[in-house]
């Protein structure tokens, strides 16, 4: 799957995990995106919430540890979301590689605290409302595969 350095993918590019958060796990309806504000060649764009593989973590610890740092939220993880580079991670540019999962709040609520400035709860409709980054596109749209419609209310 991947070398046994936890923290790199293929190609010595450095590891990074993704959390597609979602309203429900097992039948998603709404995706969150976050609004970057750094570095400045990302600031302003979506992107899905989570960061780095530090040296000694593996990838599920990061997963709750970045989560907890960016949003302020504990999670529970769900299926991976698979991406096409070997171990299923998804490119990002030369230097790094995701692994993705579909990811549930179960306590607190989402609130930008590090790394980005506005959160946004978007439906599979509005799922292009906002400019993702480029390496988030693909991601997203396999993620928009997945979700359902919400059922309207009586």
């Amino acid at each position: 799957m991947r070398t046994e350095n936890p923290t790199q993918g293929h190609g010595g590019r450095q590891l990074v995990v993704g959390a597609a958060l979602v309203d429900d796990v097992a039948a998603p309806t709404r995706l969150l995106a976050a609004r970057r504000t750094e570095p400045a060649e990302l600031a302003g764009g979506w992107e899905l919430p989570g960061g780095k593989v530090d040296p000694g973590e593996s990838p599920l610890l990061a997963l709750h540890r970045e989560i907890s740092e960016e949003l302020g939220v504990d999670i529970v993880v769900g299926p991976a979301v698979p991406g096409p580079l070997p171990g299923t991670t998804w490119p990002l540019g030369d230097r790094y590689e995701m692994l993705v999962w579909l990811v549930e709040v179960v306590g607190g609520d989402p609130r930008p605290i590090e790394d980005h400035d506005q959160l946004r709860w978007l439906d599979r409709g509005a799922l292009h409302d906002v400019p993702w980054l480029p390496a988030d596109r693909p991601i997203v749209e396999t993620i928009a595969a997945r979700m359902h419609s919400p059922t309207p209310r009586p």
